[in-house]
């Protein structure tokens, strides 16, 4: 059924661009994305996800989740980054030494320039970092910084605690620097060291760019980009297929077969953005330790990738991708196996006493609330997948699919289950996860889970250095929480790009964050 359901969509897809493309083809002719009036080469890049309902309302690095916005679009770049192993390697520093556990001299890199024309020096990096950790309580809580001094091109920053993984979080978009002094604007525009520098900005619509002509690391080829908000998905198929825009990020996966010719170009890579379900260990039904193993094994992992995702992705084993030495095959999930979760089921006496499906249990029906979003296209075709295969075994699964998703998640009444979707390594080391969603001290430990054992494995890799020895902690940390079942994920995604075939320099990247870079052209 659900197959015939996909595939009725990609026919009514197909149909809609048939009659919509010989008159959306002439528009594109005749207005042309790749040069307007005055002979300027332009861009024009369509995202799903540049929205306030994902925490990017602007570009301002220090500002809930814009800086991932800054990054991505070639305004921002932090003092390190990760090449395309996820190795770690400078950018706007040129060097960096460990003095002590708690002491870090970083050296920054001659000839930079602010978009407002200031010289990016140890001093401007230095009020750059003191706005973040004053203004963006995640970052504060990761670096930890006691304080920083400034000397020409050195900056040296000392921290209260030690923390292993500065370098990593430094490279995290929130680590985007700027000029402090310039300020941000009402529309939430910074002044960075990026190829390109906003203009403009309209929240959930659009947002300008024109080159940084005095760029430090070549020159940029385009004179002009506009990023497009199109949070829908069949919007942003159309966009892409009429010549509205010359690029797309978002793409559903059931859209992938229209773009699968010489008129267009791919460019995909694995990364550790997974689809992950948190319990809500405040809740009557999934407090239970039963009805939390039962869900896991209840979700059919291979098929939503083989049918829903079109194989672009892979089932998650835990936390990581199988790419990295903490992931893949060294942790075990519970594999789907529905009979298995009736019998967990019935054992803990969830019985359907009525004959109507539903499973009851001191007078409380087995319904699973799940909430999700829309944003990420896949998210809603996850929940009706697991409606079913779990409406199987005696679920009851009501979905509350809803970019209102944010608010809702922190009213512990409202919901069962929060499924969403994230980069669970994006500063290449394998803390980030844990202290962002499973501590008692974590921001978005929306289920308010709580391990002792899990506590004291955190608390021994927040002061170790040894990278092995971290990713064996995060081993540890992972068999935690699946243990408990406290997280479901269910697959690990292939992120793509797609874009006209007469663009070059746009290349996905393991992290999912450099997107718009000195690199991108147009023909």
């Amino acid at each position: 059924m659900k197959k015939k359901i996909m595939s009725g969509l990609l026919i009514l897809v197909l149909l809609i661009v048939g009659i919509t493309g010989c008159g959306s083809q002439q528009r594109s002719d005749e207005t042309g994305s790749s040069g307007d009036e005055e002979g300027q080469k332009t861009f024009v890049f369509g995202d799903t996800t540049f929205n306030a309902e994902n925490g990017e309302p602007d570009i301002n690095p220090h500002n809930d989740n814009s800086g991932w916005a800054c990054i991505r679009y070639g305004v921002g770049e932090t003092l390190f980054r990760f090449n395309d192993e996820m190795e770690m390697e400078p950018w706007l520093a040129e060097s960096c030494e460990n003095v002590d556990e708690y002491t870090w001299k970083i050296v920054l890199r001659e000839g930079i320039s602010f978009t407002s024309g200031r010289v990016m020096d140890a001093e401007a990096v230095k009020e750059c970092l003191e706005d973040l950790v004053k203004n963006h309580p995640r970052a504060a809580e990761n670096l930890s910084i006691a304080e920083i001094t400034a000397e020409d091109m050195t900056l040296t920053i000392r921290t209260s605690i030690p923390v292993p993984a500065l370098i990593n979080y430094l490279a995290d978009p929130y680590g985007c620097i700027y000029d402090v002094q310039a300020g941000v604007t009402e529309e939430g525009i910074v002044q960075g060291t990026g190829p390109y520098r906003a203009v403009s900005l309209t929240t959930d619509s659009e947002m300008e760019l024109v080159k940084n002509e005095n760029y430090w690391n070549g020159e940029p080829k385009i004179d002009k980009i506009t990023v497009r908000t199109i949070s829908d998905g069949d919007t942003l198929t159309m966009a892409l297929q009429s010549g509205e825009i010359d690029a797309a990020y978002g793409m559903p996966y059931a859209s992938y077969p229209l773009f699968e010719n010489d008129n267009y170009t791919f460019t995909s890579c694995e990364t550790s953005r997974v689809f992950f379900g948190a319990m809500n260990f405040e809740s009557p039904v999934t407090s239970d330790p039963a009805v939390r193993k039962a869900i896991a094994m209840g979700i059919d992992k291979e098929g939503f990738v083989e049918t829903l995702l079109g194989g672009n992705g892979y089932p998650a084993a835990g936390v990581y991708p199988d790419n990295v030495s903490f992931g893949g095959d060294v942790v075990s999930a519970e594999s789907y196996d529905p009979e298995g979760a009736k019998q967990v089921l019935e054992e803990a006496g969830w019985v359907d006493t009525d004959g109507d499906g539903i499973r009851e249990k001191d007078g409380t029906s087995l319904v699973l609330r799940w909430l999700t979003y829309p944003s990420r296209q896949e998210q809603p075709l996850l929940a009706e997948s697991a409606q079913a295969t779990l409406g199987e075994i005696g679920f009851q699964v009501e979905i509350n699919n809803t970019a209102d998703h944010n608010r809702i998640r922190t009213d512990s009444d409202a919901w069962d289950i929060y499924v969403s979707a994230m980069v669970t390594a994006p500063t290449g080391d394998p803390e980030y996860f844990f202290k962002y969603h499973c501590l008692d001290s974590s921001s978005n430990n929306d289920g308010h889970y709580h391990s002792d054992r899990l506590e004291e494995l955190a608390q021994e890799m927040a002061k170790t250095f040894d990278a092995d020895k971290r990713a064996e902690l995060a081993i540890q940390m992972q068999k935690v929480i699946l243990d408990d079942n406290a997280y479901v994920f269910c697959s690990h995604l292939r992120m793509s790009m797609i874009s006209k075939a007469n663009v070059t320099g746009l290349t996905a990247h393991p992290c999912d964050y450099y997107e718009i870079t000195v690199d991108l052209d147009i023909e």
